[in-house]
């Protein structure tokens, strides 16, 4: 419509013309001015549509949470609502837990006989303390006993008997302070290793065992919002990815921010570039005041390849006669003020206008001022959605 509008005064000046001589207007004699016209008219259009290129495929992507259980069994309770918000660490719902409970029971007590054990590894150590104790102040008094005997016997007074069976008893005695001793390395070896080693076994299966337990506890990993809840008390808990028993859209944050996403014609490569000023039109934002309804942006990223031409292993070779529908150029675009960005609605589709700035010359400035008409366009056509009430539809990129 504007293109046409501008490029129309060859027509309107030929009219005049023929208006002042008094000639009829008629195709033959305007066919110059018509030519003329539909050469700019095309000029023109060339222009504007491939240096500022247009997306009607715009959308602001978002992420999503499969919310699956980890342990299966009939849900016993349920402490969330479809559309709750919910913060990091809060219970959503649990799964029946009777074999999970028993489990940590046992550990817990092997623990508990554990420590059992290690008291009563410190009172055996303290008995063989005090044997060895009691075998050294014997082996000490025989040896005391022997010296006399010996003593006796070399005076002639005592019994080479007597000194023959002290030392046989004191012999005896010495080999029960080793036994003391032995026993007391016994009860040291069990207190300071056995016992230890049997505690972290202990405490790895009552950790094992707690594991399992909190599975059947599934809590949220995400501030966000509850959707698409599909269970009921007593239903069994889906363990499927494929089949979750929610979503949770989580909350934007500062390491997700929001973008659009738009897919161009491959043709745009050329002139689309990083940096490169562009408006966003979404349908979640159209009203009639056109307040926060067209917001300025700018394309961050540019995605390095068309995804309709992956490759992936398979059992057929590809046929790219089968590949008919072209892929999109997908461009990432920024927000320029961080205030929109809290306006826009997860999901909504887009308009996404460019405008080519970095022509070099007189022409380039030209070019980039053909903007303008561009801009007037996609204002009309998000007034006429609203008017139409159709909603921002569009017939793919240009």
């Amino acid at each position: 419509m504007f293109e046409l509008l501008f490029t129309s005064f060859p027509v309107v000046l030929r009219y005049f013309q023929l208006k002042r001589r008094g000639e009829e207007m008629t195709l033959w004699n305007m066919r110059a001015a018509l030519l003329a016209w539909l050469s700019l008219a095309f000029a023109l259009f060339l222009t504007i549509f491939y240096f500022h290129p247009k997306s009607y495929t715009g959308i602001v992507p978002f992420r999503t949470i499969s919310v699956v259980a980890q342990a299966s069994g009939p849900v016993t309770e349920i402490d969330i609502l479809s559309g709750q918000s919910v913060a990091e660490g809060d219970l959503l719902f649990r799964v029946e837990d009777s074999s999970q409970q028993a489990a940590v029971a046992q550990a817990q007590a092997q623990l508990n006989q554990i420590d059992a054990d290690e008291n009563m590894a410190r009172d055996q150590l303290i008995v063989a303390e005090a044997a060895v104790e009691q075998a050294v102040a014997e082996r000490d008094k025989l040896i005391v006993d022997l010296e006399n005997a010996q003593t006796l016997l070399d005076r002639n007074v005592g019994r080479a008997d007597d000194v023959r069976a002290l030392d046989a008893q004191v012999t005896s005695a010495m080999a029960g302070v080793t036994a003391a001793k032995a026993q007391v390395d016994l009860a040291r070896v069990d207190l300071e290793e056995a016992i230890p080693a049997a505690r972290l076994t202990a405490q790895a299966t009552l950790q094992s065992a707690q594991a399992e337990l909190d599975k059947t506890e599934v809590r949220a990993f995400a501030n966000g919002t509850v959707t698409q809840l599909a269970m009921s008390l007593g239903s069994p808990a889906s363990t499927l990815v494929l089949s979750p028993a929610m979503l949770i859209i989580p909350d934007r944050d500062e390491k997700h921010p929001v973008i659009v996403m738009a897919g161009f014609s491959q043709v745009a490569r050329a002139t689309l570039y990083e940096g490169m000023p562009a408006e966003v039109a979404c349908e979640s934002n159209a009203k009639m005041s056109f307040r926060n309804t067209v917001l300025p942006a700018h394309v961050r990223a540019i995605q390095p390849a068309i995804a309709a031409g992956q490759v992936v292993p398979g059992g057929m070779m590809l046929e790219p006669n089968n590949l008919q529908q072209r892929g999109s150029l997908v461009a990432y675009l920024d927000l320029v003020y961080p205030e929109h960005k809290d306006i826009l609605l997860n999901g909504s589709g887009c308009m996404v206008q460019t405008y080519t700035d970095r022509l070099p010359g007189f022409f380039g400035h030209v070019i980039s001022a053909t903007g303008v008409i561009k801009a007037a366009g996609l204002r009309m056509k998000v007034w006429g959605a609203l008017v139409s009430g159709v909603g921002l539809a569009g017939g793919g990129s240009h």
